[in-house]
């Protein structure tokens, strides 16, 4: 895709949904943070499902090492993966507690360093919560980076360090966002609702399911619970 049309693209994100946010709930950077350890493999729909009675007992990380892992797990025995992802809940809480003063830290390494968080996971709260320019790429992303002809590579961290290098300064902080929100409703994984995309003109796909002029964006012209989500690897830990 071409730098003239990467701008068009992401223009018209912005001026299609000018405040994107993400779909987890959350009420700090804590349990931000759980939420999308727990999101790995699951729907963020699903997630909240769960963490909503969670978090209403257990929002710090001594309140969750207090409840403990077998606690933990039935409160979040919906979510795929519950026992794993339980086991480290707690342990994470339990090293933000000995090491980080019960305070999530703000860079990449750190949060990295804590059990079950990866470098995707640690790009989410970096910018949701820190307000840090990073970029987390998830299946929605991979496969619209590739598909769009936006930035192809061959796995998550080759499409990471593309999208950093070809999307304008003024649009990264906002640019997982908007396209994460058009993988989920717009862009499917099975089948790409081509007839509703606002970038179908300049999308380089050569599969579309259907064949479009330019659209005219309006602001917030499709509404994220108008339909269900691609059930594929929504957010990510």
């Amino acid at each position: 895709m071409s730098k003239e049309d990467i701008e068009t693209l992401f223009a018209r994100f912005q001026a299609q949904r000018p405040d994107p946010r993400g779909e987890l709930d959350y009420t700090s950077a804590y349990t931000l943070l759980v939420a999308v350890v727990l999101s790995a493999q699951a729907t963020d729909v699903g997630v909240n499902k769960a963490t909503g009675p969670l978090f209403a007992i257990a929002d710090t990380p001594e309140k969750m090492v207090s409840l403990g892992e077998d606690a933990v797990r039935d409160y979040i025995k919906t979510i795929g993966l519950y026992r794993n992802k339980a086991k480290n809940v707690i342990l994470l809480s339990q090293k933000l507690i000995d090491e980080f003063g019960s305070q999530v830290p703000d860079d990449r390494e750190s949060l990295v360093s804590l059990p079950g968080v990866g470098r995707k996971t640690a790009n989410v709260v970096l910018n949701i919560f820190f307000g840090q320019p990073t970029i987390a790429v998830d299946t929605h992303i991979f496969r619209l980076a590739n598909r769009l002809g936006l930035a192809p590579g061959k796995n998550v961290e080759e499409v990471e360090m593309a999208l950093e290098k070809i999307i304008p300064a003024a649009y990264v902080r906002q640019s997982h966002h908007w396209l994460i929100l058009h993988g989920r409703y717009v862009c499917k994984a099975r089948k790409p609702d081509c007839r509703k995309c606002i970038v179908a003109d300049l999308c380089l796909f050569k599969d579309k399911t259907y064949s479009v002029p330019a659209p005219i964006v309006e602001l917030d012209s499709y509404d994220n619970r108008q339909s269900a989500p691609d059930k594929t690897g929504e957010f990510l830990g």
